[in-house]
């Protein structure tokens, strides 16, 4: 099987290094600069869960390339069609794409690209980041990648499930990947809301008077999009984002805040905002998520304005 990895940045590339190192067919499509390092560096992964390095594949453009088997698509939705431009030629009848991004609106926008027949329903829990070096740095032991048909039965995803179960990682063939979709969408945008919103992390957020209370509301507001919009989270989900959402002694923060600590663009639109049209369309109550969205799209605007 023939694996297409978009990026080599922290989920592609560590997602994509534990495939190579279980000696899979890996081939990374990267940015020239990013192709120019991992050619001198190699590929480099820093992590208590086992370090790996190896030189690999890198391609920068796709022109006159054979079609993969299988895309791994890890990057920010801010470039999602920029993604979808650089990946075309690398789908062919039997081409299965798996979506790590985060939200759900990215679905609608693969399907009309490719068919909905060739995206897989896809989700991780991770936290990596890129060292100063080039090198991924996992940042704790979670490394989980969850995965199944949207759609009718598809013969591949055995194939697929037998190749990705054989990596370094804790990876999940899920027969009800939808709700596990939504629960996630749910969560991250609780959290994202939140922290972006107050600026500060969980456990800083809930030592203050309200911070618990907003960040409830936040939640509810969420599960209850998902509710009306036919899935509903199960009690388990909804007992485990209360609690992390709610944890006095957390340091926890969206990556969406980061993006912010650093000065970078965010998916902001995808997650807060796509939230925020789902509690509207359905007329539930929305004022802390409406604040959170208001909150990340002032940021957007200076931090466009200080670009130009």
């Amino acid at each position: 099987m023939r694996i297409l990895v978009l990026g080599a940045g922290g989920t592609g590339g560590y997602f994509g290094g534990r495939l190579l190192e279980a000696g899979a067919d890996v081939t990374f499509l990267v940015r020239p600069a990013r192709a120019q390092r991992l050619a001198t560096d190699g590929l480099r992964i820093i992590s208590l869960c086992g370090d790996f390095s190896s030189p690999v594949k890198t391609l920068t453009a796709l022109d006159g390339v054979a079609t993969f088997d299988l895309i791994l698509l890890s990057c920010k939705a801010y470039d999602l069609d920029s993604a979808i431009a650089a990946i075309r030629p690398a789908v062919g009848p039997q081409t299965r794409i798996l979506p790590l991004l985060n939200g759900l609106k990215h679905f609608d926008v693969l399907d009309a690209a490719f068919g909905s027949e060739h995206v897989l329903g896809g989700l991780c829990h991770i936290s990596v980041t890129l060292g100063a070096d080039g090198e991924i740095q996992h940042l704790n032991k979670l490394h989980r990648l969850t995965f199944g048909n949207r759609n009718a039965d598809d013969k591949s995803l055995t194939t697929i499930a037998a190749l990705l179960g054989s990596i370094n990682a804790e990876v999940r063939v899920s027969e009800q990947i939808t709700i596990e979709l939504w629960e996630k969408f749910v969560f991250l945008a609780s959290l994202a809301g939140i922290t972006c919103l107050m600026r500060a992390s969980i456990g800083d957020i809930a030592a203050t008077t309200d911070g618990a209370a907003f960040a409830r509301r936040l939640l509810q507001t969420c599960a209850e999009v998902a509710r009306r919009s036919g899935i509903a989270p199960r009690e388990r989900s909804l007992l485990e984002a209360d609690a992390a959402l709610t944890a006095i002694d957390s340091t926890l923060k969206a990556s969406m805040l980061r993006d912010i600590e650093r000065g970078g663009a965010t998916e902001g639109e995808h997650i807060l905002g796509d939230m925020l049209a789902r509690a509207r369309q359905y007329e539930i109550p929305n004022d802390v998520l409406a604040l959170a969205r208001c909150h990340v799209q002032a940021y957007e605007v200076q931090r466009l304005r200080a670009n130009i």
